[in-house]
């Protein structure tokens, strides 16, 4: 729940200035309103475009609850969808994964009820004005935390490139770090920091390249979204986890395989995400009177949709990035992924998980490079907000 409380709190991060920016707000606080009362119809005015956000989240708690129920020996609906897809028994599988569908259903409903019921008479009327982030300062505290991950995880993965992964020493077991290993050793007496390095490639690499695809795709889908709502809305129901495992029940596991499933379902945020802000868009007063003045679809798309929807789309990426390397990361620790002896941080948890108590330093090398490389996009993704930004009358 961490991570998506804080996804959607940089979503609203980046929206709320842009409200508060907006002629009514400075007219509100000119004729003295009280600042809650400004800061309510701003949250109103931000949530809107946020709303749509929130299914995937509720989804992606769903699917996690797969990873819960297999550490904690929870008998649950996410423990049984694990172990059909791994004994590829399809009937419990597909019960399971209907079961939580029609969660992620009642969830959407309950979405865009709240968003009809939030902005309703402006999208009816055309009366909603664009939301234009204003240029925000970079804070020197956010290059500093950036540059400290990024130095941090390419000296981890350089470093942990130049040694073999492979290698077993099983008179070193269990080893403490120290000079010759610095991240310490697993159960078979293969170097951490090894391993750690080449999962990197494979980890990050693969997260990229999903990452990309469905930025794409979405995009794509969203500018169409008269004819690919109902797919978004189907799509956009089933976690990352459960695709995992039916793509696991039919190929079996492997790390393409994840990133297939990934990929399958990974687009429908930025989908959702598109058509919102396409909706608002076309809603907005300038653009009504452009198109009065004789603008055509070409110039629309290049000079209104674009600039409206592009960079709030990349951000939601950026931001959705250690997500995926989350939800690869799982597929990878319940067995669905990269399978042994290639490395994976996934893979990495999940073989060191029994010795968590016995030596620690075995699951604190993988987890590390996780929240550096989650704390290295959100900061990028803050410092991206800032500078200069040409203003459209």
């Amino acid at each position: 729940g961490v991570p998506s409380g804080a996804m959607i709190g940089g979503l609203l991060d980046q929206s709320l200035p842009a409200a508060f920016h907006e002629p009514w707000a400075r007219t509100w606080h000119a004729f003295g309103y009280a600042p809650g009362r400004i800061a309510r119809h701003a949250l109103r005015r931000t949530l809107s475009g946020v709303l749509p956000q929130l299914l995937p989240t509720v989804v992606a708690l769903v699917g996690g609850a797969v990873a819960v129920e297999k550490i904690f020996n929870i008998p649950g609906l996410g423990r049984l969808a694990l172990d059909s897809a791994v004994a590829q028994d399809l009937p419990p599988l597909q019960t399971a994964t209907l079961v939580l569908v029609l969660l992620g259903v009642a969830a959407g409903l309950l979405v865009q009820a709240l968003r009809r019921a939030l902005l309703g008479p402006a999208l009816r009327d055309g009366a909603l004005p664009a939301l234009h982030p204003p240029a925000l300062p970079r804070r020197r505290s956010q290059w500093w935390v950036a540059g400290f991950c990024a130095v941090a995880l390419l000296t981890l993965v350089g470093t942990g490139l130049l040694r073999d992964p492979l290698h077993v020493d099983t008179a070193a077991r269990l080893l403490p770090p120290s000079a010759a290993h610095p991240l310490g050793t697993d159960s078979l007496g293969r170097d951490l920091l090894a391993r750690l390095g080449h999962g990197a490639v494979r980890t990050a690499g693969v997260a990229l390249t999903v990452t990309a695809i469905c930025t794409l795709t979405g995009l794509l889908l969203g500018m169409a979204a008269q004819a690919s709502a109902g797919l978004t809305e189907v799509v956009s129901t089933l976690p990352a986890v459960l695709a995992g495992l039916l793509t696991t029940a039919v190929t079996g596991p492997s790390v393409w395989g994840a990133a297939l499933a990934v990929c399958l379902v990974g687009w429908s945020p930025y989908a959702a995400q598109t058509a919102a802000l396409l909706e608002q868009e076309r809603a907005s007063g300038h653009m009504l009177a452009s198109l009065s003045f004789g603008a055509g679809p070409t110039y629309a798309l290049r000079h209104h949709y674009l600039p409206a929807v592009l960079p709030a789309v990349l951000r939601n990426a950026l931001l959705r990035l250690p997500t995926t390397v989350l939800v690869l990361a799982s597929l990878g620790f319940l067995g669905l992924g990269e399978q042994p002896p290639t490395p994976e941080w996934g893979r990495l948890l999940s073989e060191n998980q029994p010795y968590v108590e016995l030596a620690p330093w075995t699951v604190l090398g993988p987890a590390g490079a996780l929240v550096l490389l989650s704390v290295l996009a959100v900061s990028g993704t803050a410092l991206g907000r800032g500078g200069k930004r040409r203003t459209r009358p």
